[in-house]
């Protein structure tokens, strides 16, 4: 897909491209990369498509509802996702339980690294909801990890996106 047809589907549907997309990648759902789209819609704020703090707060957002709904997940479901899981693949038991105990041990800390690094930062919600991890922490590390993820893609795409454009035009 090239970038005018994205730009073609931001003018179609305004914002809520932006926040779909990003709400998906977020979730783990198949979609556009955010990677892609983050950058795309710092192009569009620095043209003057949409402003920089509303592509922000959108993605932003878009990137808390779905760490939400994973959280939630984790809480609600998670004890028997897990034990799925560990009978398809019982390899992985003590790595995820590793995983879950430094979660346990790092708390708030370890949510807001995690969001900080790709692949991690979208499946870190599901352990921290299962480790029942408190809400109000878990939401506020999210929303920094999340905000300095999404700026520094967005961020990229506003002070380099149109240099990089033409380079690959």
């Amino acid at each position: 897909m090239s970038i005018q047809e994205l730009t073609n589907y931001f003018l179609q549907y305004g914002a809520f491209f932006i926040y779909l997309i990003v709400l998906l990648e977020y979730l783990n759902l198949p979609g556009f990369p955010a990677g892609v789209i983050m950058p795309l819609a710092g192009i569009w704020a620095a043209r003057g498509e949409i402003s920089f703090p509303a592509v922000m707060l959108l993605t932003v957002a878009a990137g808390l509802t779905g760490s939400w709904a994973l959280y939630l997940l984790g809480r609600f479901g998670g004890g028997k996702l897990m034990g799925f899981y560990f009978k398809k693949f019982p390899k992985h038991q003590p790595v995820i339980e590793d995983k879950m105990e430094f979660l346990r041990r790092k708390g708030s800390a370890g949510v807001f690294v995690s969001k900080l690094l790709p692949m991690v930062r979208t499946l870190i919600s599901i352990p921290a909801g299962m480790v029942k991890m408190n809400f109000t922490k878990y939401t506020v590390s999210s929303v920094c990890g999340i905000f300095l993820w999404n700026l520094a893609f967005v961020g990229a795409g506003y002070f380099f996106g149109d240099a990089a454009i033409d380079f690959l035009a």
